[in-house]
């Protein structure tokens, strides 16, 4: 066989490693503590990433099950069984029986550590911890409840990802509300074309962003979005752009989160127990074949999904800080 030089060349830059981690890295990856627990909890021999993979396919339901140990999921109603059925699929239902929140979870730790590091292109920073996030989350899920938000309502955010982002999305998912998020580089039409199809209660929205040193005022994009979607009960409107609370006088329903937020400073912060595979998101599809689709994620599936790509995948300790470069309108994972 006769390999050209450039061939040759490719051959040998494939097989060139470009890292591998040391012995301490590998002994203190949260996989090795996973497969560990694994073995000893299912009485395996796994012996690395490979054995890992394979028995996680040959016993899905052990796998899952494993998971939901290994990460501490909490939940109010333990599960009968992990999976129903697995050769129906679509449609089969995982964990039935367990009741949980998403929201509960994410909430789960309430000290002193950093939950949230923002860094604007303005050049504001911000920061908070999980004791503040847990506070700021049950005054604004109260708020919610008072405006009438129930189990099943749409809460949409029109939003870059400010710390009142995920913020908003915990006190809404606390109560059993469903999700769904833009950006806000969105026009009005692509925004529209998304929320018009759940039927939103409340929008979270902003009075413009920052971007490459120039600002986007957006009020008048919210106000036809508002206009359009008259399911919109109450828009809550976070200052970003402007010195002091933004001016909402032409938007209707509209009002400063300053305004909305309850001024109780620590009040109870109640999560509704759900089933497994009750929604926590609706997600778009990017349009480039007519209008967006809808894509329905459950709350549990979120969960425990999440958890196992940060955590096995991505090795993600609870000290390390992880960042997503990109917007509120797109899923990254």
């Amino acid at each position: 066989m006769i390999i050209k030089k450039n061939e040759a060349l490719r051959i040998t830059i494939a097989r060139k490693k470009l890292w591998e981690p040391s012995q301490d890295w590998i002994k203190n990856a949260e996989v090795t503590r996973f497969i560990e627990f694994v073995n000893k909890e299912y009485g395996q021999n796994l012996r690395g990433g490979k054995d890992l993979y394979k028995w996680s396919v040959e016993k899905i339901p052990d796998f899952w099950e494993a998971m939901w140990k290994f990460v501490d999921i909490i939940a109010s109603k333990p599960y009968d069984k992990v999976v129903e059925d697995l050769n129906v699929f679509p449609g089969t239902k995982w964990f039935p029986g367990a009741k949980l929140n998403f929201a509960e979870n994410m909430l789960k730790f309430r000290d002193e550590q950093l939950a949230f590091v923002f860094q604007g292109e303005t050049k504001v920073f911000k920061k908070m911890t999980y004791a503040e996030l847990n506070k700021v989350v049950a005054r604004l899920a109260k708020s919610l409840r008072e405006n009438g938000v129930k189990i099943g309502d749409r809460i949409v955010s029109y939003i870059p990802n400010l710390i009142e982002t995920p913020t908003a999305m915990l006190a809404a998912t606390s109560i059993g509300a469903i999700w769904a998020s833009c950006g806000a580089e969105l026009q009005p039409s692509a925004v529209i074309d998304r929320f018009g199809q759940i039927e939103p209660k409340v929008l979270f929205t902003v009075d413009g962003y920052y971007y490459r040193d120039k600002i986007f005022d957006i009020r008048e994009n919210i106000k036809a979005v508002v206009e359009a979607i008259p399911s919109i009960e109450k828009v809550i409107i976070v200052s970003y752009i402007s010195d002091g609370k933004a001016d909402v006088s032409d938007i209707p329903k509209t009002v400063n989160w300053e305004d909305f937020i309850s001024k109780d400073g620590d009040p109870k912060l109640d999560f509704e127990q759900l089933p497994f595979d009750h929604p926590v998101y609706v997600m778009f599809s990017s349009g480039t074949t007519g209008k967006p689709k809808c894509m329905v994620q459950s709350a549990g599936g979120v969960l425990i999904n999440h958890l196992k790509e940060l955590i096995l995948s991505t090795d993600l300790k609870r000290n390390d800080v992880i960042n997503y470069i990109t917007a509120p309108s797109w899923m990254m994972a």
